[in-house]
């Protein structure tokens, strides 16, 4: 009986590590295949970045779009820390830290929804591009924003930000706008979807720079009440001392000397 239960026990043992190096083999092989998508020299994201600001004028054959997701997430990240450091820069109240969740969830909710979005709307339009290129053709057009933010964040002029909205922002979504327009046929098709494309684009680093830091403070507010102080150091108590104790050290002191 001994000799069965060490055998059971040697096979549940041999059986238990075969499943877990099949799942690190499993893992490992999904992993793989999302390396394509960030495997890039940063050279290449240097020159998709300056692209990314120059519209294309031939719009007669499909244009090409990059395949690799690298570049567009570091873009979302640096988003994310511009939006921080507006938060800091300005009047807001923060209470809860640097407010990193909001900053990444707007980022990314941006990101991936209106790529989602976008990429149904082509494919309802049979416009020829693929979620992986819808993915990245955004993801550099947030290049205009993050150049705009970082600007306007520490020059506080509007005017100065409408010039920049509309020429930086303005030529990242032309860029997105031209590469749509040659992958559709069709010009009800091209301009449902490309005039869905800029409009939200464009309406997005507005409210970036003008209401998101007031949503954020109504979140807070929601959250915490609108009559919660912001975290201070508290001193602490210092009992209060009779004047006879005084007197009598003093004159004991005195004594002493």
């Amino acid at each position: 009986d001994r000799d069965k239960a060490q055998a059971v026990c040697q096979d549940l043992i041999l059986h238990d590590g075969c499943r877990q190096a099949s799942k690190a083999f499993s893992l490992y092989a999904n992993i793989d295949i999302l390396r394509p998508y960030f495997d890039v020299e940063p050279v290449q994201v240097r020159t998709r970045l300056l692209e990314s600001m120059v519209p294309v004028k031939m719009i007669n054959f499909p244009q090409k779009i990059a395949g690799e997701l690298y570049g567009p997430l570091m873009l979302v990240f640096t988003l994310v820390a511009i939006l921080l450091h507006g938060m800091k820069t300005s009047d807001t109240i923060i209470r809860e830290g640097t407010l990193m969740g909001t900053a990444i969830g707007t980022c990314f909710g941006y990101w991936l929804g209106v790529s989602s979005f976008i990429y149904f709307l082509a494919y309802l339009c049979n416009a020829q591009i693929t979620m992986v290129q819808m993915l990245s053709l955004l993801g550099y057009g947030l290049f205009g924003h993050c150049i705009t933010l970082l600007v306007t964040y520490n020059i506080h002029f509007h005017s100065l930000f409408y010039i920049f909205w509309l020429v930086v922002g303005g030529l990242s979504t032309l860029r997105m706008v031209a590469v749509l327009v040659s992958r559709t046929v069709g010009h009800t098709q091209r301009l449902i979807l490309c005039g869905t494309l800029a409009a939200l684009h464009m309406l997005f680093l507005l409210y970036l720079h003008f209401a998101y830091h007031k949503v954020v403070e109504g979140i807070l507010d929601t959250l915490e009440g609108p009559n919660m102080p912001p975290f201070q150091r508290v001193a602490r108590d210092i009992p209060v001392v009779s004047n006879a104790v005084l007197n009598t050290t003093a004159k004991a002191n005195a004594l002493t000397l």
